[in-house]
């Protein structure tokens, strides 16, 4: 059973082996979302992830006979790396089950810390179902990353941190996967001071907490996509969905679009990096989805900064368009001389920037004297694009 008791042991435990992070006050982020914003950087924790307090406290807490036999996890990156860790540290066997699609980054830095990792095809669900098959198998203890009360426990350590560094907090805002994270926050919150609202953020693509909890009962879901590949969980846990049930306040969604939107404005406006699954929670008070915030002191959990730079730069086009940073338009147009210098030049009048031009032949059915014009351009926001959009349909240029 969880208890306060536990979690303040935890937070002795891991008192030398993780960081207590800071959490950071954005003026620009406040001005943003109508609230004032506090981060709670756990993407600048050891292993760039909050999974390390709840994987280390869990093997700490191993017997003897235990540790000698080793352990196995199953993660899709973040969980794979406290687990390494914590093993390392306390001079154990690892092996590690990651769905084949983890990012690269995740998979090198997990085998970084000694452990053996074994890619298994499909999501997490099937790298979980393998763990437990090797956990019959071979002996290990399985260290599960959410399920657990030591886990739930040691991830419980957040909350004591943040009601300590903020303690006129309204509301807490924290990323949900298989629960694990927000179950262990909520209880510490609501166990100290009930009037704070922990609210969770799961991705649209993939609701399986937010689900069960409207159904009152743990839901499968069949499959489940999402960029936010930290939370890429098909069915919450039995312990988390009964401390969600009980401690939780809500919990909302959010879209790629929106948590790509949120990684953008935390790099330009804090100069930070964070993972999807990290950024969901500012995603969530971005686009208004926490009830009754505006004007009250909101923390968002920001979990976690392991984010694949190979995919960063498709995320940061995607925030692009998503906070109207960038446009594309096409054109319908009659094909002859000065078409592309006219609307390139309302376009520059208007103060935006060309990046990338399509000129295109008109295909059968439409006109023989017709073309398409595809453009990309670089934008303020989207009162600028809707002026450029404005001159151009002044101008007698049909858009499509």
């Amino acid at each position: 059973m969880l208890t306060l008791d536990k979690v303040y042991h935890a937070s002795y435990v891991l008192k030398d082996v993780v960081r207590e992070t800071d959490i950071i006050h954005s003026p620009v982020l406040s001005e943003m979302s109508g609230c004032e914003v506090y981060l709670k950087t756990e993407n600048l924790q050891v292993t760039g992830s909050f999974k390390v307090r709840g994987a280390y406290y869990k093997i700490s807490q191993l017997s003897e006979q235990e540790k000698k036999c080793g352990v196995v996890a199953c993660s899709a990156g973040n969980h794979a790396q406290g687990v390494a860790l914590a093993s390392k540290k306390f001079g154990i066997k690892s092996i590690i089950c990651m769905p084949d699609g983890a990012p690269i980054s995740k998979v090198e830095a997990t085998k970084s810390y000694g452990a053996e990792v074994v890619l298994v095809p499909g999501v997490y669900d099937d790298a979980h179902n393998y763990a437990e098959k090797l956990k019959e198998e071979k002996g290990y203890t399985f260290i599960h990353p959410f399920d657990d009360t030591d886990v739930i426990a040691g991830q419980a350590t957040i909350g004591l941190e943040i009601i300590n560094q903020l303690k006129d907090v309204d509301v807490i805002v924290v990323p949900v996967g298989g629960g694990g994270l927000i179950s262990g926050v909520a209880f510490a919150i609501k166990s100290l001071n009930p009037s704070i609202r922990v609210y969770g953020v799961q991705s649209a693509g993939a609701p399986s907490m937010q689900k069960s909890l409207k159904e009152g009962k743990i839901i499968t879901l069949p499959s489940v996509s999402t960029i936010a590949d930290g939370i890429a969980v098909k069915e919450p846990g039995v312990d988390t969905f009964n401390y969600c049930s009980h401690y939780v306040d809500g919990i909302v969604t959010v879209t790629d679009e929106q948590v790509s939107a949120a990684i953008l404005a935390l790099i330009e406006k804090q100069k930070m990096i964070a993972e999807g699954a990290g950024a969901v929670s500012l995603a969530a008070v971005m686009y208004e989805k926490i009830p009754d915030i505006k004007g009250k002191k909101v923390c968002c959990l920001i979990s976690g900064g392991n984010i694949d730079v190979t995919i960063l730069s498709r995320v940061i086009n995607r925030g692009l368009l998503m906070s109207g940073r960038t446009a594309r338009e096409t054109l319908e147009l009659v094909d002859k001389p000065g078409q592309l210098v006219a609307v390139s030049k309302i376009i520059a009048d208007c103060g935006g920037n060309v990046t990338s031009v399509l000129h295109e032949r008109s295909d059968e059915g439409s006109d023989i004297n017709g073309c398409y014009l595809r453009i990309q351009m670089e934008t303020r926001d989207f009162d600028h694009i809707k002026l450029i959009e404005d001159s151009l349909k002044a101008a007698g240029f049909k858009l499509l």
